[in-house]
């Protein structure tokens, strides 16, 4: 399973198309349950974007794969820290600042939060202090900055990989005991079970991580693959049929994509759509509903809407992909490659399987 740039860059597509899933899942299907739109969809088409809300499953087994590939590469938890600061925070911000003014001028009013809540929102703390989310969408964001710190946490802890798949496992398996008993959970554990250890998802990103050993080390041991198979085991139980079979999906197409078997979605219009993933997560779904709103107010047919919501989103989100997400990715990397120049670089050292460099910059911002 050598690496190759389309291989991965495949993975960027799938990303892209998991947005899409989403964004459509929340316009048509989910718009529809909360404020009811004017137009029927066929039965079929409605059921099969309902499963356009587990795309951000598929977000999560990418973070994992990606998330180990750019801890091997960095050389303390406090350049990956910063990082993925720099990765996630400056499109979160303009999302914020776009979503906050949308949702006061053009609605839905419910959707609507205080400006001091809309602040809180920006250290992704908002959650865990029981706030509102700016946009729905915000909240596996907080779940991915909570597995972050975990992975820092670890991986810069424990070093050896011995250690780190054992911490893992058990991770694993306090995630399988968390949603098999997940309402006789002690009012006492819930916030560390639910919330820190998010159980509900742990084993996804612990999945994507395995992927990636396999991939770059061409196989893995019988502890490996075993614990990758109780992680892709987990949403069997995790999630309700026929939801939980397609999660199991979004396993079988990510393998597909890192063995090199989906190269022709590498083209360039699935890869700018991947490049955009992000900063359409973040402005799509209040936005969008804001959009659909005004044009039943103005007399519009509903699939106008959704349409005109689409090309809102996308273009909102352009802008902050080529204004806000590249040019402050290009400058952290400029930045970062001069303060590197100035320490002495030490050679790369495998310890036990996990890679530690002092002075390698981290390639997967992204």
């Amino acid at each position: 399973m050598a690496s190759s740039p389309s291989r991965l860059a495949s993975l960027d597509a799938l990303r892209g198309l998991a947005a899409l899933a989403v964004v459509l899942f929340h316009y048509l299907p989910y718009y529809d349950n909360l404020f009811g739109h004017g137009f029927d969809l066929p039965e079929a088409v409605t059921t099969t974007l309902l499963f356009g809300r587990y795309g951000v499953h598929l977000f999560f087994i990418l973070s994992g794969f990606v998330i180990f590939m750019t801890l091997e590469r960095t050389s303390s938890a406090g350049w990956f820290g910063l990082a993925r600061a720099v990765r996630l925070l400056p499109a979160l911000w303009a999302a914020i600042a776009l979503t906050f003014l949308s949702v006061h001028w053009l609605g839905p009013e419910s959707r609507a939060v205080p400006l001091e809540v809309a602040i809180l929102n920006t250290t992704l703390l908002h959650e865990y202090l029981g706030k509102a989310h700016v946009d729905g969408a915000y909240w596996s964001l907080v779940v991915e900055v909570t597995f972050y710190s975990w992975m820092a946490l670890l991986f810069f802890g424990l070093r050896r990989w011995s250690q780190l798949r054992l911490a893992l496992a058990v991770w694993v398996i306090i995630s399988y005991a968390g949603v098999l008993w997940w309402k006789q959970i002690p009012p006492a554990l819930e916030f560390f079970v639910k919330d820190l250890l998010f159980v509900k998802y742990a084993p996804l990103f612990v999945a994507g991580m395995l992927i990636y050993r396999r991939h770059r080390d061409g196989g893995g041991s019988r502890f490996d693959n075993a614990m990758l198979a109780l992680s892709i085991g987990h949403g069997l139980i995790a999630y309700k049929l026929p939801y939980s079979l397609f999660v199991l999906a979004c396993f079988g197409v990510f393998a597909l994509a890192v063995a090199g078997r989906l190269n022709w979605l590498s083209n360039r219009p699935m890869l700018w759509l991947g490049s955009l993933s992000y900063s359409l997560y973040l402005v799509h779904q209040n936005i969008g509903y804001g959009v659909i709103g005004w044009s039943y107010e103005a007399g519009l047919p509903g699939w106008l809407g959704v349409v005109l919501a689409l090309t809102t989103a996308l273009t909102l989100a352009s802008l902050i992909h080529y204004t806000v997400e590249r040019p402050t990715l290009a400058r952290f990397r400029a930045w970062r490659n001069k303060a590197e120049t100035r320490s002495v670089p030490a050679p790369a050292s495998r310890l036990d399987g996990v890679v530690t460099v002092s002075t390698q910059r981290d390639r997967a911002d992204s």
